[in-house]
This record gives structure tokens, sequence and C-alpha cells, in this order.
């Protein structure tokens, strides 16, 4: 009987320690959108985002917002040597409720290996057929006051 017990307890303590939290499932796509940039990978850029996908970024102090078509900021990226976009990131904040994320993450870009600008992305995600993807991201962007 004790060998029964130990051997549940060994293989569900198995799968909690490989399974992965909803959590981290969020951070993987986002993980992944960096990787893509850094890359110059279109295809794999383009599959972490929704259909409808929306990109704005907050260009000034004053609020003035530009948005951005997913396949244009694909096709942008896709055109870079592999290693030329470097975005690094830190998670602040990541919720989940169901099917809705947010991630807040402090960022610095680096073009070509120089500190290029800073700010902070938010992220709006939601798991569609059980793959969580980017429905929304805007930024802000900064030359100074960075991490």
């Amino acid at each position: 009987m004790k060998k029964l017990l130990f051997c549940n307890f060994f293989i569900l303590t198995c799968f909690a320690v490989n399974s992965q939290s909803a959590s981290d499932s969020v951070k993987t796509v986002v993980n992944t959108l960096f990787t893509a940039m850094k890359k110059a990978d279109g295809p794999l850029l383009k599959s972490c985002f929704s259909d409808n996908a929306v990109l704005q970024t907050i260009t000034d102090n004053k609020g003035t917002v530009k948005n951005e078509a997913v396949q244009d900021f694909v096709n942008s990226i896709s055109k870079l040597p592999a290693g030329d976009a470097d975005e690094r990131i830190v998670f602040d904040i990541v919720k989940i409720d169901e099917t809705l994320a947010i991630v807040w993450a402090p960022y610095q870009f680096f073009y070509k290996g120089i500190f290029s600008h800073c700010g902070v992305d938010s992220f709006q995600l939601v798991r569609i057929n059980g793959q969580w993807k980017i429905q929304y991201l805007v930024d802000t962007r900064r030359k100074s006051s960075c991490l």
C-alpha cells in the first residue's frame, strides 16, 4: 500500500513540475514574439498575433498614438538581417482571467547592437482554440529614464 501511495505521489509530482502554468504559457507567446523579431522570422512573428490584432505606439509625451498593421510590422521585421532587432523585456505584471490575459513589460530596444529606445509594452492576449494570441499591443517609446 505504501508503495502504491508513493508511486501515485511521485507521478503527480512529476506532472506538476512538468506542466506549464497559465502565466508561463502567456509569457511563452510574448517571448516567441521577441525571438521571432531577433531572428527576423516573419511566419513565426505573425503566428503570435490573432487575425484581427491591433498594434499601436505612443510616439510622444503628448499621447500621440500611431497605428500599425500587423502585416506591415511583420514585413518590416522580416526585411532586417537576423540579430538587428533585439528587444529585451522584463515581465512586470501578468494577469489572467479565463481567455483574457494582460502583460505589462518594461523593455529596452537595441538595433544592430546599439541602444535605440526604451518604454513599456502593454499586451492584451486572448486564448483562441486553446492557444494564446496577441490581440492588442501598445507601447511607449523614449530615449531616457530607462530600466
